[in-house]
């Protein structure tokens, strides 16, 4: 297993459980054996402290998706019908995303394919969503953005490799 991702419908259910059991389910068939205990780092990143194994989980209020890795990895999503304030961008986007996001037929989705990856980006460093993310350089026409059940979601690993779904 290099990378298994895996989501659900939550159907009403609360999306942060619902993160937790996927992951407990994914690291048991991967490993045999139970789900650790998760430790968070000083800037909040939840890892597994004595496990090679990394995760990264995201929910929206419809689904919960998680990933499971040998490497680190980072996961977003957002449901394509999200409606978004635009004027967000200029506080987040770069200028090279601001300019994709004006030249987009659809800005709206276009921020939504922006914003997953900005936020599996952070989810990845452990940063957060910090000033730095108008540094980065994202496209909404990114490979590493897939769509899974109404849902944009992006999952970046350290070497930047796109996943497919």
């Amino acid at each position: 297993m290099d990378m298994h991702l895996q989501w659900v419908r939550l159907d009403g259910a609360d999306g942060h459980n619902a993160g937790r059991s996927l992951l407990a389910q994914m690291y048991t068939e991967a490993t045999g054996q139970p789900m650790p205990s998760i430790a968070v780092t000083g800037s909040g990143k939840p890892y597994f402290p004595q496990d090679a194994l990394h995760f990264s989980i995201s929910h929206t209020p419809c689904h919960a998706f998680c990933c499971l890795s040998r490497t680190n990895v980072g996961i977003d999503a957002e449901e394509e019908s999200r409606q978004v304030d635009l004027r967000l961008a200029e506080r987040y986007f770069s200028q090279n995303e601001q300019a994709r996001l004006a030249a987009a037929e659809d800005p709206r989705k276009a921020f939504l394919r922006i914003w997953v990856l900005k936020e599996a980006y952070a989810k990845l460093t452990g940063r957060g969503m910090g000033n730095y993310l108008k540094n980065t350089d994202f496209s909404p026409d990114d490979p590493r953005i897939s769509q899974i059940d109404d849902c944009f979601v992006a999952v970046i690993t350290e070497e930047g490799e796109a996943y497919a779904v």
